[in-house]
């Protein structure tokens, strides 16, 4: 029987031989879900605020924001490209990670919204992706950025 390091609850495995591989990869899992949210993020926010990667830079998102009736497009483009560049940057380091993370599934409940009219397979431009993203988001809301984030080594987290 293995025990949830989380929780202390007893779990039964299938194949209770796994129980110290699970845990001993529990960690690094954690950091890879956490880096491969970041790192997806920073070049759809370098596309907004540089225009790197055959983005649109500000004024392109800006004006793209605008034709869809956003209000304020400039400064949605400019908070939009912050919370994906310097946020994807954060939860990569983990650092800030939760009110970073909170930033990240707004906006990501904001993206689903958009792209819900395109039905839910990404390739249609539906909702799968944000979606996916702003679960990642939440999970690091409200557990951190794990062992191996700057938070925790820095001992503090909001």
């Amino acid at each position: 029987m293995a025990v949830d390091a989380e929780t202390g609850a007893n779990s039964k495995l299938v194949i209770p031989a796994l129980a110290p591989l699970y845990s001993s990869l529990d960690k690094l899992a954690w950091l890879a879900l956490r880096v491969a949210t970041g790192a997806l993020l920073i070049p759809h926010g370098a596309q907004k605020l540089f225009g790197a990667f055959g983005g649109g830079g500000l004024e392109g998102t800006a004006n793209f924001f605008g034709s869809v009736g956003y209000p304020a497009p400039e400064l949605m483009a400019l908070l939009v490209g912050i919370i994906e560049f310097v946020g994807g940057i954060c939860l990569v380091l983990g650092l800030l990670t939760r009110p970073v993370s909170v930033a990240v599934a707004i906006f990501m409940a904001a993206a689903v919204q958009f792209h819900a009219a395109n039905g839910f397979f990404w390739p249609a431009k539906g909702f799968e992706y944000p979606l996916l993203w702003g679960i990642a988001a939440l999970f690091f809301a409200v557990k951190g950025g794990g062992a191996f984030s700057l938070d925790r080594k820095i001992g503090r987290e909001i």
